[in-house]
């Protein structure tokens, strides 16, 4: 009985973080902030958060060794790359088409994870990047291009390298430290890496944005973060997998919730193909 309580929980944690990461977007898709500003906000206000946990909890925060901090600010540097391209590309082509191609990025772990780790690239995995690619072009219309859709794509699958060139470098760490130690340290550098752009551009704070973008920082990410990691207790790879894998179903239907915006037909499309390959490949992984 007590297990099936603590799997319950682990499930409801994991799926409110991950509404959590879906309604992340949707502020972004709603503030009038531009996505560097709102990355900048998002970073600072969670890694306060985390470092005042860490504090409170009177938890040890240091590295093992010197090097790793030269690889986690690599990190903080692609993760303020990651995010704003994220940010950026919902502001331009809508929170569908920015989660979506978001989601392709196994696509990207593909090809890189034989890179960094010496490990085989396989047939499947070549197979199941066309497939992606295919959705991709169906969320392209046909004819003449819009030039904040196709600019809202390619900033998508910026953000979708990037995260998984952070992922990859995020697996050196796992065996070291805690995914919330991680967190902190990657965040707190993307602070500071933004800092200049937000000194030098000096962009106008817009007031009404400032509680969006506090929810964003501090429950979006440092509360959604600390949610997902503490469900690993309960949950099997392949359950997280597939429960992250919602965030884009999440995020759309918030936005049509809470915006008004609802997907095309070719967005659905070509989100069902990402998705179903998404879906396969982690159900496949876990066999």
């Amino acid at each position: 009985m007590a297990t099936d309580k603590s799997n319950t929980r682990s499930l409801m944690q994991a799926h409110l973080a991950v509404l959590l990461f879906g309604l992340a977007g949707v502020i972004g898709r709603g503030v009038s902030s531009p996505a560097f500003v709102v990355t900048f906000a998002r970073v600072l206000f969670s890694s306060i958060t985390l470092g005042l946990f860490f504090l409170f909890r009177r938890k040890d925060v240091r590295l093992k060794r010197p090097g790793d901090l030269a690889m986690l600010a690599l990190a903080g540097v692609i993760m303020a790359a990651h995010w704003t391209m994220f940010m950026a590309s919902i502001q331009q082509a809508g929170v569908a088409v920015g989660t979506i191609t978001f989601a392709t990025f196994p696509l990207f772990v593909t090809f890189l994870e034989p890179l960094m780790f010496h490990e085989k690239l396989k047939t499947g995995g070549i197979i199941q990047a066309v497939i992606m690619l295919v959705g991709v072009m169906v969320l392209a219309p046909l004819g003449k291009p819009d030039p904040g859709l196709v600019s809202g794509i390619l900033l998508g699958m910026g953000s979708s390298l990037t995260y998984a060139m952070l992922s990859l470098l995020n697996r050196r760490f796992t065996a070291s430290y805690s995914s919330t130690q991680v967190c902190f340290y990657e965040q707190s550098i993307a602070t500071l890496v933004l800092l200049p752009l937000i000194l030098i551009q000096r962009p106008e704070v817009i007031v009404a944005d400032i509680p969006y973008l506090i929810v964003l920082g501090i429950v979006c990410t440092a509360l959604a973060h600390s949610l997902f990691i503490a469900s690993f207790a309960g949950l099997k790879v392949r359950t997280a997998g597939i429960i992250s894998g919602m965030e884009t179903v999440y995020s759309i239907i918030l936005a049509s919730l809470l915006l008004a915006e609802f997907p095309s037909v070719r967005e659905l499309i070509g989100g069902a193909i990402i998705l179903g390959v998404v879906m396969y490949t982690t159900l496949k992984t876990e066999k």
